[in-house]
């Protein structure tokens, strides 16, 4: 009964039924059904109350609403389009300098919007039209954009890891902490795809004009910041010969890939320093990050903290705090420390740095639990908005409208997933599906092959929620009793899934892109020429790189799974052998043969 189940719920989804009613009816359908043929035992629907409520009644489900709401008032708030118009003039110089922007700025929002939706079309709508403006290959544009707003589905705070770790019954903490490096791998990932693309064909991602550089300080001479970059990259050098970066990632890529990672970053520095980004770096500038540099290795040898959140934490806090400082104390006594390019980069980069680390940093150093970071994010959020001179009564409407609707859709798909799962789970579907997937050849290896395949076809025709609700708990199981890592296997779904907003042609991302670029000829404002429209066709073949890339990154993680299973390294070790001699000390008598007689003291 089990596999007619899972293929008649399959059926409903092709047929267009919404997935939470798809689910619930269906297993309430084939209740009957098995109730009528006595494969069913009546008594399993009286735990059916007792499972919704126990639904309403989790907590970790709070994190939903709360990262929601802060995603949205961000959005709303016009950061998007400053950090946009800011880290485009930054890169913007160099080739696919505003594609660099786009990926940087896409990670940046998916740590603090963590909702796919605002990323794409915030970006979509900003800079689609100025990579147009300046000759973009339109494929590559797009194809850019709507791969790092998927960001924000593996970024921590993602809503879909929030989900993961409640099916698989694993902390949300460590979901995210474990998401993180992959998640700012894979936008490493992006950024050398544009590196590569624009340095074999250079004319599909030019640089910005002089003209458009208009944070640029026409007295500020490029060699001498060129000069300080070449040292700054050379300090870089040093101390990944010396072993000292590296070190920090041993864990994670072990071996020589460690050293290639590492050197591969330092040629990226260079590259970025000598092609014009070093217009940022004046000499007080110089002197500011080396100090900052200084103070995160005095932490890291001072405080015994030597990689993880922990160190995370206290080294960018102490890197941003102090550049933040610095550019207040700058601008308020007009010292001229820093040119206006570099004081523009602080005081937009820093509000939403510090809301990362305020959310993140006290999740993943074990202050907050997710739900309670997810609510600091959001009054985090309505203060900058407030800042902004943002923070209206119709943004508080809109956001408040957007975050119940999307959390009540997700509220209703697990409802509907508990019923199925009870009438699955009283027919054996869940012995059937482990046994299935236990018994493949292979092992490991084939279970993680076959799961993998399973999972990016049917993101052809599923979101990531509903793969959530419905596949994930049917391999949970079967992962976990091969004796594999929960929160490493949710990770590499999380990645896998992510390609269901990038399929052509049902990708979630490429229709929020759809709904914002031009579809008809326009005259652009700024220079005057009739701009051609984006095609459908040319948003497909875009995304299509960008999910090879993303199933590269799937790979990465079989092949390196300290990526992820770092988040163990955070958590209490315990010593067997002193915790067994601990009960030895408390209960000296407990091996004796024979117990001692009790004195009850009524012989006194």
């Amino acid at each position: 009964m089990a596999p007619i189940m899972f293929g008649a719920l399959v059926v409903f989804l092709l047929l267009g039924y919404p997935v939470a009613f798809s689910l619930a009816a269906n297993g309430l359908i084939f209740a009957l059904v098995g109730i009528w043929l006595g494969l069913f035992e009546p008594k399993f629907l009286q735990a059916l109350p007792e499972r919704v409520y126990g639904t309403m009644n989790n907590e970790v489900l709070l994190a939903v609403p709360f990262f929601t709401f802060m995603g949205l008032i961000l959005e709303r708030s016009g950061m998007a389009e400053d950090l946009l118009d800011t880290i485009g003039q930054v890169f913007g110089s160099i080739r696919g300098g505003l594609a660099y922007a786009v990926i940087f700025v896409g990670a940046l929002l998916a740590a603090t919007t963590g909702v796919v939706a605002a990323s794409v079309i915030s970006m979509g709508l900003i800079s689609l039209p100025i990579m147009l403006r300046y000759g973009y290959d339109r494929r590559v544009a797009s194809g850019v954009i709507a791969a790092s707003g998927t960001l924000a589905q593996i970024i921590p705070p993602s809503l879909v890891l929030i989900v993961m770790a409640d099916q698989l019954n694993r902390s949300v903490g460590d979901m995210y902490e474990g998401a993180f490096v992959p998640g700012l791998l894979l936008a490493g990932l992006y950024a050398l795809y544009i590196f590569l693309v624009s340095t074999i064909f250079p004319s599909v991602a030019p640089g910005l004009p002089l003209e458009a550089q208009t944070l640029r300080d026409p007295d500020q001479k490029i060699v001498p910041s060129r000069v300080l970059g070449a040292i700054a990259a050379a300090g870089f050098a040093f101390l990944i010969a010396t072993g000292s970066l590296p070190h920090l990632t041993a864990g994670l890529i072990p071996g020589i890939a460690n050293q290639a990672v590492w050197g591969a970053v330092a040629f990226v520095l260079l590259y970025f320093v000598m092609s014009g980004t070093a217009r940022l770096l004046t000499p007080s500038l110089f002197i500011v990050l080396t100090i900052a540099i200084a103070g995160a290795l005095f932490l890291m040898t001072e405080t015994g903290v030597k990689f993880g959140a922990d160190y995370v934490v206290l080294t960018m806090s102490a890197t941003v705090g102090l550049a933040f400082v610095v550019a207040v104390i700058n601008r308020l006594f007009r010292l001229g420390l820093l040119s206006k390019l570099a004081e523009q980069v602080v005081f937009v980069m820093v509000p939403p740095l510090a809301l990362i680390f305020l959310v993140l940093g006290t999740i993943f150093i074990g202050v907050a639990t997710p739900t309670e970071g997810g609510a600091m994010g959001s009054v985090g959020a309505l203060i900058l908005a407030f800042a902004r001179g943002r923070l209206k009564f119709d943004l508080m409407r809109q956001a408040t409208y957007s975050t119940a609707k999307l959390s009540a859709f997700v509220l209703f798909i697990l409802l509907g997933a508990r019923v199925f799962s009870l009438t699955f789970y009283g027919v054996d579907g869940h012995k059937w599906v482990e046994e299935l997937l236990v018994s493949l050849p292979g092992g490991q290896l084939g279970f993680l092959i076959a799961v993998n395949a399973l999972v990016f076809v049917l993101a052809f025709f599923l979101d990531y929620f509903e793969l959530a609700f419905i596949i994930i708990p049917l391999l949970g199981p079967a992962a976990d009793k091969l004796g594999i890592d929960l929160i490493w296997f949710g990770v590499m779904l999380a990645v896998n899934m992510q390609t269901s907003f990038m399929h052509p042609p049902f990708g979630f991302a490429l229709f929020f892109l759809r709904s914002v670029a031009a579809k008809v000829p326009y005259i652009d404002r700024v220079t005057g020429k009739l701009m051609q429209p984006v095609t459908t066709g040319q948003i497909y073949w875009g995304a299509v790189p960008f999910v090879c890339i993303q199933l590269v990154m799937v790979a990465l993680i079989i092949l390196f799974p300290g990526m992820v299973t770092h988040y163990k390294s955070g958590g209490v070790q315990l010593d067997q052998n002193q915790i067994q001699q601990q009960f030895e000390n408390l209960s000296p008598g407990l091996d004796a043969t024979t117990p001692p007689p009790l004195d009850l003291g009524f012989g006194k």
